[in-house]
């Protein structure tokens, strides 16, 4: 009689183990077929300027609202402080480095509608004739003459855009992108939006060889996505923007991109893009420019609340048959939420006409710049103020040595500001939650 029970207790344990296995096999299969099925959802921390790509363990530094069902997003970064760049030729201001970001997104057709504005005060801080001390630095105009050793303001209107993203399925997705003014599918993520160089208020010297076309006056952009790479091209205007930073500087969409990105994991980045500009320079309007890039970035965490980030950055522009390279390493170590050590090494080939020296303005010079600083943060409050530095040091040729006095130009700038806390978490883009 026992053995008869205890044969019926095992035979009631086996088939219970028996229904309990198939249960959970049956729920991993309803499991996988919902991953199958489900629509291809993008981090938001992957969302770098204009449609390029971040890591996706990028951090994200933000104020978050809801209204209705809208998300509302608010980004900024306000910079005051002292610049103070030697050499003979050289200045020093009291300058302010500043932009602000709103965005809104909204479900809309089975994708996501994403509206942008980005908007600085840059033309009343930092324009004028000494623009922002920085050495070795070239681009745009003042006057009707080229900017050297000084950085250009930034227009007004950095960005008013519609970016729209839609997946057709778990496995692919498009997007469409249209901005009065706003960046093309060319180069790495802008360098303000770059979590490797967030800290650093000075752009890179090799700027407008990697990502000078981030304020476009006419951008229109279409892509085609998986969860892990997108390939994209732009129609946009070519032209850089007028001495006047407070409008809209249209044109006909005379310029075209494309751009290969790739996040084959959470912490990498990698793009390469090639872009045709029509007529950049004002003052040589009939000189077309054709630029390549390539970058890759890496992003991780680094303790309980610490971030690495570092990129690594190559831009070619290729004139009249005639090639000049820009490379650039750059790394922000955000130690514990508060401080943060970052660097920049950089190397640019830029010509006479460039730099505006004297003698044959289509001779080329080797440039290297290394930039030093540090940034604490006062952490905390619904915003964090912080305090900060930064030193520029130069290598020029013995041929400029002339122009510059050394071959070892120095700068500083020492500032004060304020940007939004860390937003832990972020939402993914491609589906309505």
């Amino acid at each position: 009689m026992i053995r008869s029970i205890g044969a019926l207790w095992a035979g009631a344990i086996a088939a219970a183990a028996l229904a309990a296995r198939a249960q959970e096999h049956e729920h991993q299969h309803r499991q996988a077929e919902e991953e199958t099925t489900a629509p291809l959802v993008l981090p938001h921390a992957r969302e770098g300027s204009g449609t390029s790509w971040m890591p996706d363990s990028s951090p994200v530094y933000a104020h978050h609202f809801r209204a209705g069902d809208w998300m509302l997003m608010l980004h900024y970064l306000l910079l005051a402080g002292y610049d103070d760049q030697w050499s003979d030729r050289g200045s020093r201001r009291f300058t302010s480095v500043n932009w602000v970001m709103g965005m809104a997104s909204h479900a809309l057709s089975g994708g996501q509608l994403t509206l942008r504005g980005m908007f600085s005060a840059e033309p009343a801080t930092m324009g004028g004739p000494k623009a922002l001390p920085l050495l070795l630095q070239t681009g745009e105009t003042y006057g009707g003459e080229p900017l050297h050793d000084r950085q250009h303001p930034h227009d007004l209107f950095m960005e008013t855009a519609a970016h729209y993203r839609r997946p057709m399925g778990s496995a692919i997705g498009i997007e469409l992108y249209a901005a009065a003014s706003g960046e093309p599918a060319l180069g790495p993520t802008a360098f303000m939006h770059r979590t490797s160089a967030m800290n650093d208020p000075f752009p890179p010297i090799g700027h407008h060889w990697q990502d000078s076309s981030h304020i476009s006056f006419g951008v229109l952009t279409a892509g085609v996505y998986t969860g892990w790479l997108k390939l994209e091209g732009s129609l946009f205007h070519g032209r850089e923007p007028d001495e006047n930073r407070w409008d809209f500087d249209f044109g006909p969409l005379d310029s075209w991109s494309a751009r290969l990105s790739a996040n084959p994991t959470a912490q990498t980045s990698f793009q390469l893009s090639y872009g045709f500009l029509h007529g950049p320079e004002a003052l040589r309007p009939d000189q077309d420019l054709h630029r390549w890039t390539a970058s890759a970035a890496y992003t991780a965490r680094t303790g309980a609340q610490g971030i690495l980030a570092v990129a690594a950055i190559w831009g070619r522009n290729v004139e009249q048959g005639h090639g000049s390279d820009s490379a650039l390493l750059e790394g922000n170590l955000d130690l514990d939420g508060r401080n943060a050590p970052f660097a920049r090494l950089e190397y640019v080939r830029k010509s006479g006409h460039d730099l505006v020296v004297g003698g044959d303005p289509d001779a080329h010079y080797d440039l290297f710049q290394a930039q030093l600083g540090y940034v604490h943060r006062f952490t905390g409050g619904p915003v964090v103020p912080l305090v900060g530095a930064a030193v520029d040091l130069g290598l020029v040729p013995g041929s400029l040595e002339s122009a510059y006095g050394t071959r070892t130009p120095v700068g500083a700038f020492f500032f004060f500001g304020m940007q939004p806390p860390w937003a832990e978490g972020g939402q993914a883009h491609g589906r309505h939650h």
